[in-house]
């Protein structure tokens, strides 16, 4: 019996593996294909656009990825990400306080975001669907109702942008210049692996998402840990709340809706199963630079925005479409 356990194990970990190396390849060859196609593709220039873009939206898909993987949905990262930065823009600006306090009010927003998610899907019983399309609405209207329907700008002195558009790597390597706030994705991500691979909370996502009603009978508090992995994801999305406000230097409350389509997005094609209980932050994270390099290369090439949006929905249908066969062979 344990031979058999280990066997699928190994089945499984190789299926997964050979999944985030087809995704690779994928990126590969969209990057040589764009830059045959456009000189202006393959500059440092525009490289570092496509990294930064990718930071916000890999951000989000590190917080949607624990979420999916325990079987569940959060359709508000884009809205509550938009409220994140306007809280991290009210206590810098309005306030008058530190930005170091406007950073933690931000990823806290974000937590606390998450944590009532968390309670209405798991102690009110809320479908996730509906409860964090809820979310995504309240958290809109608060963002426009705090700034008053208008963007809040950072003061200049306050150094707020150079969070995520400052150089740490520029100022130790000349000419090196990439961004802090891909610096951030990166750490967030490799941070976000190790919770997902090496704690409770992390392996309490993969048996939720495999069997929620075997976890109960196991004993699990399917109440305490649905609650933690909501607050978890939206820990995150305070961190891209933050990133998105030093990048653009304001809190735009109108931004946000239809972030939550690119995270999910970058998610399901970089392997993780929307039926949950599978999944590695390696392949979220290779989805997010698919997902930036598909947006960059078309808007390169002059393809219209209504048709980059088409080729992205057949994109994640295709995603899904090929997971469902993928879990079918395993069966």
């Amino acid at each position: 019996m344990e031979l058999k356990a280990n066997k699928k194990n190994n089945k499984q970990r190789s299926a997964d593996a050979l999944q985030r190396l087809l995704a690779f390849g994928a990126l590969i060859i969209m990057f040589v294909f764009f830059s045959f196609a456009s000189p202006y593709f393959f500059t440092f220039n525009n490289v570092v656009g496509i990294l930064i873009a990718t930071a916000v939206n890999g951000l989000l898909a590190l917080g949607v990825t624990f979420i999916i993987i325990s079987g569940g949905i959060d359709l508000s990262v884009g809205t509550v990400m938009t409220l994140c930065s306007v809280m991290s823009a009210v206590v810098v600006k309005n306030w008058g306080l530190s930005v170091p306090l406007g950073i933690l009010a931000g990823i806290l927003t974000g937590g606390f975001a998450g944590f009532v998610n968390g309670i209405m899907i798991s102690k009110l019983k809320l479908p996730p669907f509906i409860a964090t399309l809820g979310m995504l609405n309240v958290a809109k209207g608060l963002s426009l109702v705090i700034t008053d329907l208008a963007p809040v700008y950072f003061p200049l002195e306050t150094g707020f942008s150079n969070i995520a558009m400052g150089s740490v790597l520029g100022a130790i390597i000349p000419g090196f210049e990439i961004p802090n706030g891909v610096l951030i994705m990166f750490g967030a991500a490799a941070l976000a692996g190790l919770i997902l691979t090496k704690t409770v909370i992390g392996r309490y996502c993969f048996a939720l998402g495999s069997n929620e009603e075997a976890a109960r009978l196991s004993g699990v508090n399917i109440v305490f840990w649905k609650i933690a992995i909501y607050t978890l994801g939206g820990l995150f999305v305070g961190v891209a709340g933050v990133v998105i406000a030093a990048r653009l230097n304001s809190a735009q409350p109108a931004l946000g809706q239809g972030y939550e389509l690119d995270a999910i997005a970058a998610a399901v094609i970089g392997g993780i199963s929307m039926s949950g209980g599978e999944g590695t932050m390696v392949g979220t994270i290779i989805g997010a630079f698919i997902i930036s390099t598909l947006t960059n290369g078309l808007r390169i090439l002059s393809v219209p925005q209504e048709w980059q949006i088409v080729v992205t929905g057949l994109i994640i249908i295709s995603a899904v479409y090929i997971d469902i066969i993928r879990r079918r062979s395993k069966k």
